[in-house]
């Protein structure tokens, strides 16, 4: 772990805090041991400083240390209204690794939206979505075939999921997916907030060619409750033009091709 912030024992325990969570976000985890020597102080009080960011939601104590807590995840109509520039900026470099001719697997996400959005018109693009906003997006554009997967609509993540839109993606075989995580590890792999959701992000994944993800700098280094798949299974990775460097360096060692947004 970097140097930076190095602070003494004299330090309140709200300073101390203030640095974890400032060097949670640059490395993407910390490790009591080390954080006691840099600051000066006991691995007791450290665990204390992290059961105290943990109790007000700030990370996710684990042992030895602890990973930035995953995301807050609203309903997909709050989604859509946050962050607008930086989910176009991704969209962007996402839709280009999209080839001509290709089937497209379309996960439900603000994000993935702003993806559809994106997709080149008449270049004979086909793409399976369970996210009815998506469809009906795609409906209006040239030259795009689309078809939506059926299943139970849960209005919070935007999308059928269940058995039946489970029963219909085993059933495809296609190039390449977008696959939407609520955060991604270069450890741990992607999480999802929902069993159900994950078990279906789980099902794409497995009838893809190509794996495409879209991380947002909350996102990096984050865990959440259902695992959804290794950092191995993700073929690109596409992230903020300012991504904390730390985080896109562990990515590339463990052999993930890295693409930064650039902003218009």
């Amino acid at each position: 772990m970097s140097s930076e912030s190095f602070m003494t024992s004299e330090a309140l325990p709200g300073e101390r805090q203030q640095t974890i969570l400032r060097l949670l976000r640059v490395h993407g985890r910390v490790f009591s041991a080390p954080l006691a020597v840099q600051m000066g102080v006991s691995e007791d009080s450290i665990r204390r400083d992290l059961r105290d960011l943990a109790s007000q939601g700030l990370c996710r104590k684990v042992y030895g240390g602890a990973l930035p807590a995953a995301p807050a995840f609203p309903p997909l109509v709050d989604r859509h209204a946050q962050q607008r520039e930086q989910k176009q900026a991704l969209a962007r470099a996402a839709a280009a690794h999209v080839r001509p001719g290709e089937l497209v697997l379309l996960d439900a996400g603000s994000t993935n939206s702003a993806i559809a959005a994106c997709l080149p018109d008449q270049q004979g693009i086909r793409v399976i979505t369970n996210a009815p906003d998506i469809a009906v997006l795609l409906m209006a554009r040239s030259g795009i075939e689309v078809s939506l997967i059926g299943g139970r609509l849960d209005p919070r993540i935007g999308a059928a999921v269940g058995a039946q839109a489970l029963e219909a993606i085993d059933a495809l075989r296609v190039d390449v997916c977008f696959i939407g995580t609520c955060a991604v590890d270069a450890e741990a792999g992607m999480w999802a907030v929902d069993g159900e959701e994950a078990a279906l992000k789980r099902a794409m994944l497995a009838a893809s060619s190509r794996c495409v993800v879209v991380a947002s700098n909350e996102k990096l280094g984050a865990q959440a409750a259902h695992r959804i798949g290794g950092v191995e299974q993700i073929d690109i990775l596409v992230l903020e033009a300012d991504a904390p460097s730390a985080q896109a360096e562990a990515f590339a060692r463990r052999g993930v091709d890295l693409h930064h947004a650039r902003a218009e």
